[in-house]
């Protein structure tokens, strides 16, 4: 089981780079940073957990993918997560752009993570056009685009212009859908890899069965994996395996990456290290804003778990 880290990543804690290279020194396979564009102020009482208000760092976040490639910088090895991107809040070109300038740069080293929020006033002022009820569908439609525009494959008419001769004219991409299109188009850079992998955070009913037909990595936050009121991520591993395979899929091509948010213990690592699960990403020590000096002192209380699990 390889080890992930999720940092609040707000402009007064760690920074990217520093926090990359001391993750990859220890030992650690990845870097996973979350996404808030905005919190508007009428929305902050519909936090997911009504048990507590909002911890503030989640209205500090900075933008994921300027600060993975502050990482990308600082290391070699260390997989970059987006964990999770509110991918409906953004362009659909310009996120299709930036992830595949970043996964370029950092030499096939991104995994594009995204959820669907609980946000709706957040979304509404990036999309007033989608409702927020629609948004689990509209995030089947976005990956399906952003993969048309990494693609490389020529799914549209012959081009006989002016660049026919390049070695790229034949690169064109297009797409069609009821809340993502663009016309044929030259998208640029593509992937090294020929695409970008997909994680999907969806826990719920209707998430995992859109994580189970088209992610290529399925993400939740185990204390999200219910059945009937209790705890159960065996459970709920081995069932979202067979939706996978319902789906006409290999549930052995699609990796689970399961995130806490709520403490580890080392009973929890052992039951999940013995699990179908590729990645366990250990949360902040707290969602309220911390100190460099606070991660540092936290990181240093989970090496015994990535020494115990060595990659």
């Amino acid at each position: 089981m390889k080890f992930g880290y999720l940092s609040v990543n707000h402009a007064g804690g760690i920074g990217p780079a520093a926090l990359a290279r001391e993750l990859e020194d220890r030992g650690f396979e990845s870097l996973w940073l979350p996404e808030h564009s905005h919190l508007p102020v009428a929305s902050v009482g519909s936090f997911p957990d009504p048990r507590a208000p909002m911890p503030d760092g989640y209205a500090h976040m900075m933008n994921p993918f300027v600060s993975l490639m502050a990482a990308a910088s600082a290391t070699s090895r260390l997989v970059l997560g987006s964990g999770m991107s509110v991918g409906l809040e953004h362009d659909l070109l310009d996120l299709a752009c930036t992830a595949a300038t970043l996964d370029v740069l950092s030499d096939s080293r991104l995994i594009l993570g995204m959820g669907v929020g609980w946000n709706a006033e957040e979304l509404h002022n990036h999309r007033p056009d989608l409702p927020f009820g629609k948004r689990y569908s509209a995030l089947r439609e976005r990956v399906s685009a952003l993969r048309a525009a990494w693609s490389s494959d020529n799914s549209c008419p012959t081009y006989n212009g002016l660049y026919a001769d390049t070695d790229w004219a034949a690169a064109i991409s297009s797409f069609s859908g009821q809340y993502d299109n663009f016309s044929p188009s030259w998208v640029f850079p593509k992937p090294g890899r020929g695409s970008i992998p997909v994680a999907l955070g969806l826990a719920g009913p209707l998430g995992t069965q859109h994580a189970a037909s088209y992610a290529d990595i399925w993400a939740p936050v185990d204390s999200a994996l219910m059945h009937e009121g209790k705890a159960d991520v065996a459970g709920r591993i081995a069932a979202f395996r067979r939706l996978v395979e319902e789906a006409g899929r290999d549930p052995d091509e699609v990796k689970v990456t399961l995130f806490n948010i709520s403490g580890v213990s080392d009973e929890m690592i052992d039951h999940y290290a013995s699990l179908e699960i590729e990645r366990f990403v250990f949360g902040p020590p707290t969602f309220m804003r911390h100190t460099a000096s606070q991660s540092l002192k936290y990181l240093e209380g989970l090496q015994k778990y990535i020494d115990k699990f060595p990659a």
